[in-house]
């Protein structure tokens, strides 16, 4: 509530889901205890009544994930006035796309800020915020940079570390996230194997590990790479997938297109990578011809998807993130 700097006029539009962390604490218990009326929704891909509440209600902060702000994007009928009275808008739950995040601006000038954080702290851990101008020295305050999920929220803090050692990396090196503060959970109930695997003591405080790989830069905002587990070891050179997944969508244009790439066994090489993607906003949906404009559009050998498999839908977590277990099932099923 203090880095929002909620205010007294604030009208929280709360669309996800109660049994998501994120959904739970930032829409329904931070609005409650700060005494900020709210307006509910159950349906979050619902854009059109969304933006219908926002407009009739006068909303102010609205939050959301990358997959369903893309939603709102997409959909002609959600006008842009509708989400005039927005002052904050921020992302959180899964990465923001950059495609999404200019889109958005363009479509309803509205900036989305990225936030970051995991069930086990509470669930937020860092978060843009709007710059600020420092009317006594006339300088602006940077409280955002597009690309990073922020800085820790107050009593929180971020080590990187090699995530073999947990011996701590200098700025702008990757490694594994760690987060450290009093949100930190307690443990997993009655799993103390798995407590242990999570939690870690370092210097007398207590830190979360993540799995999450990223860096720190010189002011102290948190990039993320990727998860440890979203990269395939193709031989030998540990490639990330959600950078596939970047250069598809830049090599096929739209980007609105939905795509997943995920890691399979690969007799040879030790892993392949497999692209399912979805017909929508397709001009072919023959996978030999996606993958030939993949080719030509030059993404590195070791970053082309070695199969590419049109689904009829990618499949989906009911928090709006990809289930990518799933979606590696799928691809195994198909390559079988």
């Amino acid at each position: 509530s203090d880095v929002l700097n909620t205010e007294s006029n604030d009208v929280v539009m709360a669309t996800l889901p109660l049994f998501h962390a994120f959904g739970l604490t930032v829409t329904t218990l931070m609005p409650l205890v700060e005494g900020i009326p709210m307006v509910t929704h159950p349906d979050p891909t619902d854009g059109v009544n969304i933006g219908k509440a926002v407009a009739k209600s006068r909303a102010t902060i609205l939050f959301g994930t990358s997959t369903f702000f893309r939603l709102y994007t997409k959909n002609s009928r959600v006008l842009p006035l509708m989400f005039e009275s927005l002052r904050i808008v921020i992302a959180g739950a899964e990465r923001l796309s950059a495609d999404v995040r200019d889109a958005f601006k363009l479509k309803f000038n509205k900036s989305i800020l990225e936030g970051y954080g995991a069930t086990e702290t509470t669930p937020v851990a860092s978060v843009n915020i709007p710059d600020e101008l420092d009317v006594w020295n006339w300088k602006v305050q940077c409280g955002a940079r597009n690309g990073t999920v922020g800085m820790p929220l107050p009593g929180t803090s971020f080590r990187i570390v090699d995530p073999e050692t947990l011996k701590s990396l200098p700025r702008n090196e990757d490694g594994l996230i760690l987060i450290g503060g009093n949100q930190v959970m307690q443990g997993y109930l009655n799993d103390e194997d798995r407590t242990t695997h999570a939690i870690v003591t370092l210097d007398d405080m207590r830190w979360y590990k993540t799995g999450d790989k990223g860096h720190i830069d010189e002011d102290g905002f948190l990039t993320i790479v990727d998860r440890y587990s979203r990269f395939a070891k193709i031989g030998g050179e540990m490639v990330s997938l959600t950078a596939v997944e970047d250069s598809v969508r830049a090599a096929l244009q739209p980007a609105e297109i939905e795509c997943v790439a995920v890691s399979v066994p690969d007799a040879k090489k030790g892993e392949s990578i497999v692209l399912l993607i979805s017909p929508t906003g397709l001009e072919s949906n023959d996978p030999d011809a996606i993958q030939k404009r993949i080719l030509d559009y030059g993404i590195s050998p070791m970053m082309t998807p070695a199969r590419v498999e049109v689904v009829p839908q990618i499949p989906m977590l009911a928090s709006g993130k990809a289930d990518f277990s799933a979606a590696r099932e799928l691809a195994l099923a198909a390559a079988s």
